[in-house]
């Protein structure tokens, strides 16, 4: 279901709450305030990496590990893994769900080695393994504000230890389930059309580009500045060379305009009792009570059910106010980010990545994505929501 769809009436209803003044103006220069960046932030990085995606970038990645791999299959998917965890760590989940999945797909079908092993990595790593800087997922770009606006380097020393944990159980778990497949052999078969069909000022280009926007991404700055630099840069070389490639399409406006709606009446909620409930679901955080292990892991076990029933934005933004310490803000994270396992709407990169399996011919049986997610989920949350409570 196209986003707009449901992004619009949100946005209506959103426009009524301020209309009725049911949202007082305040509020809504206050939330703009802070979403306004985020959304001008996730709006340059999917212009920059569509762009090095059609520059060849990701295909020249891919070109590389079939060579690098040596003809092991299990080799292969370790070099998959590792890229869909550094995409997801630097240009966030949805990302790894768009771009890498098609690419790891027919990756695994050049090499003949069965693609599902590969394509359930990209998933669970963009949902694990987005805990570990603020640009890896909206929820921690949101979370800042509640943390009181701390570098990209505090919030990864903070989120370290469950990230770690959340990127290495799925990893095992793909190893244990398709540990047949993954001993298998392939043919280093490379050929060169691929590569010769880049264009290799382009290809440069992004390289250059994506070198210097990861770290400029974890330097401090306010994200939205490098993306968007970035995404200038990389418009104005394809104006150059191929400007057929610059499309409107390019720009999220279907996910911005449903993050929009989706953040001001989840504001206008916060007035109809929304905030009352989640403080009374996630328990007491004030002062020192309420940061204890199994108050922890409450708070994830909470999140991640919120996002498996809702999907994990709204989930956030409900439970958000009622957390209130850094270690629970920080339990929530693993709930909402790592939880998402179990149904297919609990995340936006789930839903992204099941569109392109179905358009690259991949079949997936939802019944057993749950039961797999539903055995996951435990442990990945509760270990992750304990170490989310180490100072």
């Amino acid at each position: 279901m196209p986003l707009a769809i449901i992004g619009a009436p949100l946005f209506v209803l959103g426009l009524a709450a301020v209309a009725t003044g049911l949202l007082p103006w305040e509020a809504v220069a206050a939330l703009a305030d802070r979403v306004v960046p985020i959304l001008g932030f996730v709006a340059a990085i999917t212009v920059v990496t569509e762009l090095l995606n059609a520059s060849g970038l990701f295909e020249w990645i891919a070109w590389h590990f079939r060579r690098w791999g040596r003809g092991s299959a299990l080799a292969l998917w370790i070099l998959v893994t590792a890229l869909s965890f550094a995409a997801t760590v630097f240009l966030s989940l949805d990302t790894t769900a768009v771009l890498l999945t098609p690419i790891v797909v027919l990756l695994a079908r050049r090499c003949g080695l069965p693609p599902l092993p590969f394509a359930l990595t990209t998933v669970w790593l963009a949902n694990t393994g987005s805990l570990l800087l603020p640009v890896s997922n909206l929820t921690n770009l949101l979370a800042l504000h509640a943390l009181g606006n701390i570098s990209p380097a505090e919030f990864a020393l903070r989120m370290a230890l469950p990230a770690l944990w959340c990127a290495f159980v799925p990893a095992l778990a793909v190893i244990v389930l398709f540990r047949k497949g993954l001993t298998g052999r392939y043919r280093v078969d490379l050929g060169t059309a691929h590569m010769d069909a880049a264009d290799p000022v382009l290809l440069r280009l992004g390289t250059v580009v994506l070198a210097l926007l990861l770290p400029a991404l974890v330097s401090g700055v306010a994200v939205w500045i490098p993306a968007t630099a970035a995404a200038v840069v990389l418009v104005a070389g394809f104006a150059v060379r191929r400007r057929s490639v610059l499309k409107w399409a390019l720009v999220p406006w279907q996910l911005i305009l449903f993050a929009g709606g989706l953040f001001i009446v989840m504001e206008a909620l916060q007035g109809l009792g929304a905030r009352e409930l989640a403080a009374w679901a996630l328990g007491p955080g004030g002062g020192n009570s309420g940061q204890g292990p199994l108050d922890l892991v409450r708070v994830a076990a909470i999140g991640a059910v919120g996002a498996n029933v809702v999907d994990n934005l709204p989930a956030y933004l409900a439970f958000e106010a009622a957390a209130g310490s850094p270690s629970r803000l920080a339990a929530l994270l693993v709930g909402v980010n790592a939880g998402p396992l179990i149904t297919p709407w609990a995340s936006l990169a789930t839903l992204i990545w099941h569109e392109q399996l179905r358009r690259l011919g991949v079949q997936i049986s939802w019944w057993g994505y749950a039961a797999a997610g539903a055995v996951l989920v435990p442990l990945l949350i509760i270990p992750a929501a304990l170490l989310a409570g180490v100072p």
